[in-house]
């Protein structure tokens, strides 16, 4: 092999090996590692612990609001007692913080993309690192989503 052959074929494995390193992360398997415990494999949630996700997130995020919050209960977590679809739940949803912003924003749409809100809203890493920087407790989100609720019924 020539060198310049040589150089040339590393030259394409290191650039091969950077695109897949930048590659977007993969929300739904993100979503199966993370959420699908509680929220069921198909975001069905389970009636009275678990809310349902599929159908509901795309309307939710349909505001600048809605995405806020939204990102909120992912960074942030959420307790107490809500109304999701007619199903009162009261519990409490962990923090996913530990998870990257880029990480976050892949669920996010992922989710926002498994119902009949088209075009799915999709989720910015700017819009995960603004709710990171907010200093927020599960329950000052469950008080967001209250307000959020009183403009926007929530689905």
């Amino acid at each position: 092999m020539s060198l310049r052959l040589a150089v040339a074929s590393a030259a394409a494995i290191l650039a091969v090996s950077c695109a897949v390193a930048q590659a977007a992360p993969d929300g739904n398997a993100l979503f199966a590692a993370n959420c699908a415990a509680c929220h069921q494999a198909d975001a069905s949630g389970m009636a009275g612990q678990f809310p349902a996700l599929k159908n509901r997130v795309g309307k939710i995020a349909a505001t600048p609001e809605g995405k806020a919050y939204l990102a909120d209960v992912l960074t942030h977590g959420l307790s107490g007692s809500i109304d999701a679809a007619g199903d009162s739940i009261s519990g409490f949803m962990p923090s996913f913080a530990r998870l990257s912003d880029e990480q976050i924003a892949a669920i996010l749409s992922a989710v926002a993309a498994m119902g009949d809100t088209k075009p799915a809203p999709s989720f910015t890493v700017a819009e995960i690192a603004a709710a990171r920087a907010r200093s927020l407790t599960p329950a000052a989100v469950n008080a967001e989503r209250a307000t959020l609720d009183g403009k926007h019924k929530l689905p």
